[in-house]
């Protein structure tokens, strides 16, 4: 039986992906593995799934000041011994590493057991803890064409990002009955997120009794962002958070308005949904979402506008227009090298672990 260690943490973004793996690799009889940070996010998801987890030490690797860059290097040189260790001990064929802060060590202890390492990139441009494990890889797994340009030559593979299967399983009828919506509408569904969604949810509920003249609007808003005045108006529902019913929502929604973060569009992509998407400003993050927007947009996907731009007008003519036109966008995705990113991904362990 093969063995491998996948590693990734910090957000749920750099642990999802690992997740979307799990089924195929265990189909191929994998002994699967997972080292992260003792606190992070990825520790509760991935324990719930009954995976072996280890936590070693992790020093957040930032651009900025701030008094914890004094003491944080010393984290990352613990996390690297207590990392050599786990590989020493585990004897891993391969890892794969999603990315994070966590993963630096882990992607460092590899290298030095002699362990191959593919590096899975979700946005345009690789961030700070992927461009130091970059040359201790074997391979880097991409999401956009642009980027794979941008890597060493012979290392980037363009297979887009593995989403959980279940996704693509939802039931149209099943979202009908938990919204309470007609089936004879179109159906929108808003992803503001919970990070920085106030603007999105702002620009949707100031044009949301024209938007209801067309359509119905499922909203998900983000922890403490719902709108109680809105809560009885018909044809819109709002959430919170959805979890178990997403899936179902994604059936129902026959376009969708989102921000730009790079799991959240590829997932768009693999359920061939059109979407506009309102990237985070610049101002407001490493500008990334915009990037990713803008491949996405060139290669025929979605719509961009960015949040600058935003007036009730453009929002609701944008909408408009791409509900026109989705099936322009659904055939251009349809075409797309990108959607079928677990086999691609699990494709390249295997032939790493053959060697």
């Amino acid at each position: 039986m093969k063995r491998i260690v996948l590693t990734g943490g910090g957000t749920a973004g750099h642990v999802t992906p690992n997740i979307a793996l799990l089924p195929r690799l265990q189909e191929l009889n994998y002994e699967v593995h997972y080292i992260g940070s003792r606190d992070g996010i990825e520790k509760k998801l991935i324990q719930e799934l009954g995976i072996p987890y280890y936590g070693i030490s992790s020093g957040k690797l930032r651009r900025y000041f701030d008094p914890k860059n004094f003491s944080d290097p010393f984290r990352v040189i613990k996390g690297y011994q207590e990392a050599r260790k786990l590989m020493k001990n585990l004897k891993p064929d391969i890892l794969f590493s999603k990315g994070g802060f966590v993963s630096v060590p882990v992607v460092l202890a590899a290298r030095h057991c002699h362990v191959p390492a593919i590096l899975h990139e979700s946005d345009m441009t690789p961030g700070l803890a992927n461009k130091l494990c970059i040359p201790s890889a074997a391979k880097i797994c991409c999401n956009f064409p642009e980027t794979v340009s941008c890597l060493p030559s012979g290392k980037a593979v363009l297979t887009g990002s593995p989403i959980r299967q279940e996704l693509l399983t939802g039931s149209r009828l099943a979202a009908l009955n938990f919204t309470g919506f007609s089936a004879n509408r179109p159906v929108i569904l808003v992803m503001g997120g919970s990070m920085g969604a106030a603007a999105v949810n702002d620009a949707i509920r100031a044009i949301l009794p024209r938007l209801l003249d067309r359509f119905q609007v499922i909203h998900l808003c983000g922890k403490g962002k719902t709108d109680p005045s809105l809560s009885q108006t018909p044809g819109y529902v709002q959430y919170e958070y959805i979890k178990g019913e997403l899936r179902d929502l994604f059936a129902l929604a026959d376009i969708v308005v989102s921000r730009a973060g790079a799991n959240a569009i590829c997932e768009l992509l693999a359920l061939r949904k059109p979407s506009l998407l309102i990237p985070l400003s610049a101002a407001a993050s490493r500008g990334d979402q915009i990037l990713n927007a803008r491949s996405f947009e060139r290669q025929g996907f979605s719509k961009v506008l960015e949040e600058e731009a935003i007036t009730e007008e453009v929002l609701f003519n944008s909408i408009c227009q791409l509900y026109e036109e989705r099936e322009s966008y659904e055939k251009a995705m349809e075409g797309s090298s990108q959607s079928n990113a677990i086999e691609a991904i699990v494709d390249l362990i295997c032939q790493l672990t053959k060697k």
